[in-house]
């Protein structure tokens, strides 16, 4: 029972501390571009030849 009195807190704290990390990524624009790298994949980046062998 007395382990509850170190593990309740410890629970809200890091429950506080991922919605701090939630709300960071929110503001800094983490979530704005959700379908980009869905479709960047799809893109081929071989346009360019490959170098000289010497």
């Amino acid at each position: 029972m007395s382990g509850l009195l170190y593990l309740i807190p410890v629970a809200l704290f890091l429950g506080l501390l991922g919605l701090a990390a939630f709300m960071w990524a929110m503001k800094s624009g983490q979530f704005e571009d959700l379908d980009g790298a869905a479709e960047r994949i799809l893109h081929d980046d071989d346009d360019e030849e490959p170098p000289a062998k010497l």
